[in-house]
């Protein structure tokens, strides 16, 4: 008959038991751990969101000063009614319009206004000119505006087609006469047309101002 010794079936026993100690210990261990660790929570005060940043305000704009009225002056001027000038002027002798002053009295040159425009070409197709002379001073009557010998920077003026030499002739180089020299009486225009291959810059010189009863 055999007899079986308990001492073969112990190292297993023992094993067991010493896992069980083992497996014990580390769940002893992560309850602590978990209880301290819900301890700390509780003695630390809640997260609180941030204050909400409040709106910028927008800096204050000054109001812009308002934009004064234009002040008009009581001087009035004068423009030309006519269209496709291409020279005249008076007493500066530029070319184009030129705007004028209306004031009391007679102002000689300042005051006489020489108009181009084109006119109808001749049939050979030499271009054609149209001049308006005209006395703009209106502070007064005939007796304080008339204007007489009237010189007109000119160069070397000519014309292809007959200009009347009673109402514009050249004297000499740069120097033309209008109107016989005649007062022109406020108001009045002396006009005639020439035609040459390009226009010629007239403006006035000479203009004196006379009383139209003086022989």
């Amino acid at each position: 008959m055999r007899v079986f010794s308990s001492a073969s079936s112990t190292p297993p026993a023992f094993a067991a038991a010493a896992f069980a100690v083992v497996l014990l210990v580390a769940l002893r261990f992560d309850v602590a751990l978990a209880a301290a660790s819900s301890n700390d929570d509780t003695g630390l005060s809640p997260m609180m969101p941030p204050p909400p940043l409040a709106a910028p305000v927008p800096a204050a704009v000054s109001p812009s000063p308002a934009t004064p009225p234009a002040v008009l002056s009581p001087r009035k001027l004068l423009r030309p009614p006519g269209a496709d000038v291409v020279g005249g002027g008076g007493g500066g002798g530029g070319a184009g319009v030129r705007t004028h002053r209306l004031d009391d009295g007679c102002a000689g040159a300042d005051d006489i206004a020489i108009y181009q425009g084109r006119a109808t070409a001749l049939p050979s197709g030499v271009p054609a000119y149209t001049v308006d002379v005209m006395n703009r001073c209106a502070g007064g009557g005939d007796e304080e505006c008339a204007i007489a010998g009237i010189h007109v920077r000119c160069g070397w003026f000519s014309s292809v087609s007959l200009v009347d030499p009673r109402v514009f002739r050249r004297l000499g180089h740069d120097d033309c006469l209008l109107n016989d020299g005649r007062p022109l009486l406020a108001g009045e225009t002396v006009s005639f047309e020439y035609t040459n291959s390009f226009p010629y810059k007239l403006s006035v010189s000479v203009a004196t101002c006379v009383d139209p009863a003086d022989p």
